[in-house]
């Protein structure tokens, strides 16, 4: 008999104080009743890399193979993903159409790799438009990022 697959809901975002600079990820994870909140800031990075690396965070966290409805605001996720830009990178040798590289590759090599174990649907949700769990996700992003911000220079520098 086929087990059938846990459903999981996956809600990100990813915030960055200037673009590149501070920034950090928000993820809410709910399986049934249950839900689990993720964030990570990062001193130097970017929008992008925050946003991708949420929903790396939280497809992670899954132990077993999973139906996800992963919800996110950015077009940039979505459309790697849903229109199979992402894996048109990876064969090209992290190439673009244009042959100019393909920007986070090591992320996007990440985010495949979980991809192929789980069930993803992709929701995008326009963000700062209310709704509740995209706007935990970017006070929990915002907060990280400013963390790293106020946080002093590693060294002593």
């Amino acid at each position: 008999m086929e087990q059938k697959c846990k459903q999981v809901q996956i809600f990100t975002d990813g915030a960055c104080r200037g673009n590149p600079g501070p920034g950090g990820y928000g993820v809410i994870l709910r399986f049934g009743s249950h839900e689990k909140e993720l964030s990570k800031g990062f001193a130097d990075t970017t929008n992008n890399r925050m946003e991708l690396s949420g929903v790396i965070a939280g497809l992670a966290c899954l132990k077993e193979p999973c139906d996800v409805t992963l919800y996110t605001d950015s077009q940039y996720v979505a459309n790697g993903v849903e229109k199979g830009w992402a894996k048109k990178w990876r064969a090209n040798g992290w190439r673009k159409s244009d042959k100019s590289p393909a920007l986070n590759a090591e992320l996007w090599a990440e985010l495949l790799d979980l991809l192929e174990r789980h069930h993803v649907h992709i929701v995008w949700v326009k963000g700062h438009a209310g709704h509740p769990e995209n706007e935990r996700c970017d006070a929990l992003a915002g907060a990280a990022a400013l963390r790293c911000q106020q946080a002093p220079a590693e060294n002593g520098i």
